[in-house]
């Protein structure tokens, strides 16, 4: 069936609509099985009738559906920063629109629906690995993130991490347009071809199976999944400080005496941390002699009676660079003296028998932490969006820190926005962690759905790496996690809280940790080859016909 031009936008727009009701947190995942079969309809109007489309259509009428979804799942970034909102929600609706633009030139080109369906797959995914490891990373809206909420139908994480996810979405969506386009309208009614009917009925015991099967095993190792009993006590701090009028201007010993009166009466001797959240330290303290500082001094002070206690706590660190060290493209030049120093949104774990173990956070925000470092672009330093902080690119560590504590197991510290990326946080567990402790600050978008969003997330993670998780967020949600990706001890948003809890510690490595994100690299070496096909039969048919 031919359909007009203004038929294809509202089939955009309904694409953009089914993925926003199916997104987290408030969404229901069955609709993403589903929700890119208006775009497909759309790339195959193009494909069947390519004399009335120019050149960049598929990226022209999918475009207005991929901003549909941005906007309505990622709008509550404009509380913090209207120009970051806008360049998320734009660019990474424009680079979706261009993935499904590359998907038809290859179906186009080939003109083959297997090798079609191959690029849509490989280049997705590989769109969504490259959001996970350049400098503009934006992985929120990768599809195998929207079943966050909806984690026991994703138990099998373990065993693929999120990218699992992408392709069970994409596949489903791709088989129930196949079983559409199998389908005749006449006079308003669906007739089935005769011919047809036989693959109908395949294609939908196929559909049946290929959603069922996944679900019914996740169930069942839901169900079936035992912990180890290997219990670590813990303390979790909910300070609520006001990331905009007070985080950056209370003095810090009013905001460490805060926390400590929150948290040290939950302490006894069989607590094994305390944890506070990310940032909570603003007194630009230097890592050349951290433990003069005030702030450092006041929490050793207060863990002190507490032999088998460690403390983590968030902050902001900086790092005089000696005279001839090697400068990383993040230094920065005293503007008063000479020499140079780097900048770190930085865990510290202290207690009362190692010296400061210090982590600085590594997948750093686009557009506040971290600006893109190609040549010829360090001009866009002058924009960096300034939340009160440390304005500019940040340093990071090049390896996954794993502290060393007294008394308990190996922990990793994960500092706000790191917990999005799966290969990245299983780095942590391959180096030895036993329990994740994350820290982050939620405040900055307000009680949107943008910081339930972010807590969802951690449910993959757990899953993912079968790691219990302790989180402790400035102004909520602060929660405990176990292996399962049940959430117990959850605090309420904006309200001061402590919570205190046990969590079972693990040493065993998942298929997932093991391996990390390797479908996205099996799909990306296919997407190149993909290219190199596509690239290759457009010279031929150009200069060979």
């Amino acid at each position: 069936m031919k359909l007009k031009k203004f038929h294809l936008i509202l089939l955009s727009l309904l694409s953009g609509a089914l993925l926003s009701l199916g997104w987290p947190e408030r969404g229901f995942p069955g609709l993403l099985f589903i929700a890119f079969v208006p775009l497909l309809v759309i790339e195959n109007q193009m494909f069947r009738h390519p004399r009335e489309f120019i050149k960049f259509s598929a990226l022209v009428y999918t475009l207005p559906g991929f901003l549909f979804w941005n906007l309505l799942t990622t709008w509550w970034i404009v509380n913090s920063t209207f120009v970051g909102a806008l360049m998320a929600i734009v660019l990474n609706s424009l680079f979706m629109a261009i993935i499904f633009q590359a998907f038809h030139w290859t179906h186009k080109k080939l003109n083959n629906p297997l090798a079609g369906y191959a690029a849509l797959l490989s280049y997705w995914i590989a769109f969504e690995y490259l959001h996970l490891n350049w400098d503009l990373n934006w992985p929120w809206l990768n599809l195998g993130n929207g079943f966050a909420t909806y984690y026991k139908w994703v138990q099998w994480y373990e065993y693929t991490g999120a990218m699992g996810g992408t392709v069970w979405i994409l596949v489903s969506n791709v088989m129930v347009f196949e079983l559409i386009s199998k389908l005749k309208m006449q006079n308003g009614k669906c007739k089935v071809e005769v011919q047809n009917s036989r693959f109908i009925v395949q294609d939908s015991i196929f559909i049946f199976f290929l959603i069922a099967i996944p679900l019914i095993f996740s169930f069942y190792t839901y169900a079936t999944y035992s912990e180890e009993k290997h219990p670590v006590n813990l303390v979790v701090v909910q300070p609520n400080i006001d990331p905009y009028s007070e985080q950056y201007t209370l003095p810090p010993p009013v905001v460490i005496g805060r926390i400590l009166k929150m948290g040290m009466p939950a302490v006894d001797s069989t607590t094994n941390f305390i944890v506070a959240p990310e940032s909570a330290i603003q007194e630009n303290m230097w890592e050349n002699d951290i433990g003069a500082f005030t702030s450092i001094k006041l929490l050793k002070q207060a863990i002190t009676p507490f032999p088998r206690l460690n403390m983590l706590i968030g902050g902001s660190t900086y790092y005089q660079l000696a005279p001839g060290e090697p400068l990383q493209r993040w230094a920065r030049k005293f503007t008063d003296t000479e020499g140079h120093y780097n900048a770190y949104n930085t865990a510290i774990l202290f207690n009362n028998r190692d010296s400061l173990q210090l982590y600085h956070k590594s997948k750093l925000t686009p557009g506040v932490e971290i600006l893109p470092s190609f040549k010829g672009f360090k001009w866009l330093e002058n924009f960096a969006i300034n939340l009160g902080g440390t304005v500019g690119s940040l340093g990071m560590d090049s390896i996954r820190k794993v502290y060393m504590t007294v008394n308990t197991v190996k922990a990793a510290p994960i500092i706000c926005y790191e917990s999005i990326f799966g290969e990245f946080f299983a780095e942590f567990v391959r180096n030895g962690a036993q329990i994740m402790i994350i820290i982050t600050n939620d405040g900055w978008w307000g009680n949107t759905a943008g910081h339930r969003q972010h807590f969802s997330f951690a449910h993959l993670r757990a899953i993912e790496t079968r790691r219990s998780i302790a989180r402790s967020a400035n102004t909520g949600i602060s929660a405990f996690i176990d292996q399962r990706g049940d959430v117990h001890k959850a605090t309420v948003y904006w309200v001061p809280a402590v919570i205190r809890g046990t969590l079972n510690a693990n040493d065993r490595l998942t298929f997932y940790v093991k391996h990390g994100d390797y479908i996205a690299r099996f799909m990306s070496y296919l997407a190149g080859l993909l290219i190199i096909g596509t690239i290759g039969m457009s010279i031929r048919q150009k200069y060979f016909k």
